[in-house]
């Protein structure tokens, strides 16, 4: 059969049940079945029957093989029969998940990244993503359902830890250098692996920090805001593949919204690439949103909206041909969706004869480059919140009582999307089957309730799992002991009420005997199954600490010893009470298997402390949603002194603001000359000095503040920043700058642009901490990206 030499040609000749199938997916753990041994046995000679058109897509690859070679052989497997089975031996693209590594026990896991974020330095970003594109297309992988892109301004929400923070210009950063890590830069060809942005648009802001909940934001908002890092990965990245988000914007759920999917994403942000549905999405249409009646009416609104794919099976798509043939559909709409799935495929080398064939790698990916870059994060990424002095602490001089429930849990410091969570799926599914959950019937039992439907009893088993995919890995108690310290540990504390043992005040009073410092590690854990407070379906009505620990930590500061609070978490949380009860306090924000390591070195002080937060700090659960970007107004902050705030909460000030992180030495930031606007750039120079008296690294940030608009304006936003090493006493002059179309957002007419006027610039170590300002004058940029309205 001759083959096309073009897409165009290649649809010409596809049938519509052909074109129909390259537009869904399959989910490969369909095709195991049991073996004479007992161990699922995979039946690749399945694919011919169950998809006699071809397939479009594979799904849920990572409950495939249990180690690379067993992966990458079913992969080839799988592969070869479903070339057999398409016309023309078109490919399958096969997805995984990447956002903190290779989402398999074969693979290499990285902290979240949220705590990537709280490294503010986008080149670990950019590194880690390059050992996962590595390892996947060692494989045989073409997509990697990541990054995640989401703005999170509500801590209710559970999936925080997988997003870059609340401010559209971090998130832009962070998402673009994953995007160059996974992809290679722009230009480059034959890479063979390609990103996938999601989730758009406007996830991370559901209604009440529900998962799935609508979105009440407006358009600017969403375009100006929210839609940023999508605009950005797509202009310097190159991104190629979006995934839709499972809410709905003002009555319209984003997997049929039409002005989302297509007006905006294409026209506006001039995306050219393949959009996939996040799993079920097209089938909620009916299901959950109940805007559609039929298999065939979902398909026909998604597919019209412009979501090319349905993912991560054909439940609703195969009835597009019905619909066509029916006459309800124009059979063009398909013909275009087909069109961006064949070129991705092209790209990827997936069509015999199409594109530029990937280069030939051989070996496997670089492991020690991944512990590196893990150590880097993680050393980055800890952020020291509060300190009287206490810190850092003296290993063999200090005598150390440690305790709290993640002293010594390795589980807690992995997020949903890691292997280790990957993990605990099966595992789960397997005790409910087998009648070994308490209190669940597995004969009523819903697969969908799995993640909903608590699991204590799991727990140990979980623990026990993570330590055998990480055996290397150090609990914080064992680095302690490794580093040397004068410690001992004692299990008090409990992540769940019901686990709860009750605290003897006299107990706690001896243990502190004669301690030093006591030092408790708390947090909560992050994942899809079991007693998760954190993850994807894991909302809480209070981002607090859960269980005792509250009630832990004040008991062990009415000793009278200093108290260290290491607190584990990927999202911010209610820590008031606590902090008002620490000497000191620490946060982890999920950093894996150097978790333990990297906490201790911070305590001991080997490492310097030098993470910023992502996210903003709410002192109180009724400023929520709460973020350093809000509009004049608004929030915390009023530059114009008008101030209509709560009567009772008498420090209005988020608890830690965004940017912050303190340090084991000083900085001082001033000016080094005027700001300027030239060559379509504002700049301006700064001298940023070491006033302590030993090295440090920190971020120094650059906001602006549009002084007058025809619209409401944030009261500050990120504009640059830059991550410095200082010896002690050091001083270094430096440019922080942007292009004046970062300046840019919807105008009264509905074009994007700025209007020309005074913008003030501030500089500073955190969005609260500015040490400098000055104020420019902008001339007006008009049409930067077309009209929004």
């Amino acid at each position: 059969m001759t083959i096309p030499d073009s897409v165009d040609g290649l649809v010409g000749r596809l049938t519509l049940e052909q074109k129909v199938a390259q537009l869904c997916g399959m989910a490969l753990p369909g095709l195991l079945a049991p073996s004479p041994s007992g161990a699922p046995a995979l039946d690749t000679g399945r694919i011919a029957e169950l998809c006699p058109y071809g397939v479009g897509h594979l799904s849920l690859a990572w409950f495939l093989g249990q180690d690379s070679d067993s992966l990458r052989e079913a992969l080839a497997q799988v592969q070869q029969a479903v070339r057999e089975a398409s016309p023309f031996g078109i490919g399958g693209l096969v997805h995984f998940e990447g956002i903190n590594g290779f989402m398999h026990a074969a693979g290499e896991q990285f902290p979240t990244a949220w705590a990537q974020a709280a490294s503010w330095d986008p080149g670990l970003a950019l590194q880690a993503s390059s050992v996962t594109a590595a390892h996947m297309r060692d494989l045989g992988v073409q997509l990697v359902f990541a990054p995640v892109m989401d703005l999170s301004r509500d801590p209710r929400w559970g999936r925080v830890h997988e997003t870059y923070g609340e401010d559209p210009e971090l998130v832009a950063r962070f998402s673009v250098a994953f995007v160059q890590g996974i992809q290679g830069a722009p230009d480059e060809e034959g890479s063979g692996l390609l990103a996938t942005g999601k989730h758009f648009l406007g996830f991370g802001a559901s209604e009440g920090g529900l998962n799935m909940a609508t979105t009440q934001l407006g358009r600017r908002t969403l375009v100006d805001e929210y839609a940023e890092p999508f605009r950005r990965a797509i202009a310097e990245a190159g991104l190629s593949v979006v995934m839709n988000s499972y809410n709905d914007i003002d009555g319209v759920p984003a997997a049929a919204d039409h002005w989302l999917l297509t007006s905006l994403l294409r026209e506006e942000l001039g995306f050219t690439g393949m959009t996939v549905s996040d799993y079920d999405s097209v089938a909620m249409l009916r299901s959950r949103y109940r805007t559609a009646a039929t298999p065939g009416e979902a398909a026909a609104q998604a597919v019209t909206a412009g979501l090319d794919v349905e993912l991560p099976h054909a439940v609703s798509y195969p009835d597009l041909v019905s619909e066509v043939t029916a006459g309800r559909l124009d059979e063009r709409v398909i013909d275009q969706a087909v069109s961006r799935v064949l070129a991705v495929k092209a790209r990827t080398g997936l069509i015999p004869g199409f594109g530029t064939p990937s280069p030939v790698r051989s070996g496997c990916p670089d492991r020690t480059a991944a512990t590196a870059v893990r150590r880097a994060i993680a050393a980055r990424g800890s952020v020291l919140l509060h300190n009287d002095g206490t810190l850092p602490l003296a290993a063999e001089q200090h005598r150390i009582v440690v305790t709290g429930p993640a002293a010594d849990e390795l589980r807690v410091h992995f997020g949903a999307y890691t292997s280790v969570a990957a993990a605990e799926m099966p595992a789960a599914v397997k005790a409910v089957r087998t009648a070994t959950v308490p209190g669940v019937d597995p004969s009523t039992f819903a697969s969908t309730d799995i993640v909903s439907t608590p699991l204590p009893t799991l727990q140990p088993q979980f623990e026990d799992m993570a330590r055998a995919l990480h055996p290397a890995a150090s609990t914080v108690w064992e680095a302690v002991r490794e580093a040397g310290a004068k410690a001992e540990y004692v299990s008090l504390g409990s992540f769940t009420v019901e686990d709860a043992r009750p605290v003897d005040a006299g107990i706690v009073d001896a243990l502190a005997g004669e301690a030093d410092v006591i030092v408790a590690v708390v947090g909560e854990r992050s994942g899809r199954v079991g007693g998760n407070t954190a993850g994807e379906g894991r909302s809480s009505v209070s981002p607090s600490l859960p269980g005792d620990q509250e009630d832990l930590v004040d008991l062990l500061a009415a000793t009278g010893k200093p108290v260290v609070t290491v607190v584990v978490s990927g999202r911010p949380l209610l820590l008031d009470r606590v902090v008002n009860a620490s000497a000191a306090v620490l946060l982890a924000p999920l950093l894996g298997e150097e978790a333990g390591p990297a906490i201790v070195s911070v305590l001991f002080g080997t490492t310097n402390p030098s993470g910023k937060l992502p996210a903003t700090f709410p002192r109180h659960l009724g400023q929520i949603p709460t973020y350093h970007g809000h509009r004049h107004g608004s929030g915390y902050d009023h530059p114009a002194g008008e101030n209509h705030a709560y009567v009772d909460l008498s420090d209005q000030a988020p608890l830690f603001p965004f940017g912050h992180g303190l340090s084991y030495t000083g900085f001082e930031v001033s000016s080094a000359g005027d700001a300027e606007v030239a060559e379509g750039m504002l700049r301006t120079r700064i001298e940023v000095t070491n006033t302590g008296d030993r090295e440090g690294e920190t971020v120094v940030q650059l906001y602006a503040r549009d002084e007058q608009a025809s619209v409401v304006r944030p009261v500050r936003h990120l504009l640059d920043f830059r991550r410095l090493a200082l010896a002690a006493g050091e001083s270094v002059s430096l440019v922080l700058q942007a292009p004046l179309d970062r300046l840019a957002y919807t105008m009264a007419d509905g074009r994007r642009g700025c209007e020309g006027g005074e913008i003030t610039l501030m500089a500073g170590l955190s969005s609260d901490d500015i040490r400098h300002t000055a104020t420019v004058s902008v001339p007006a940029v008009r049409d930067v990206s077309g009209p929004t309205a």
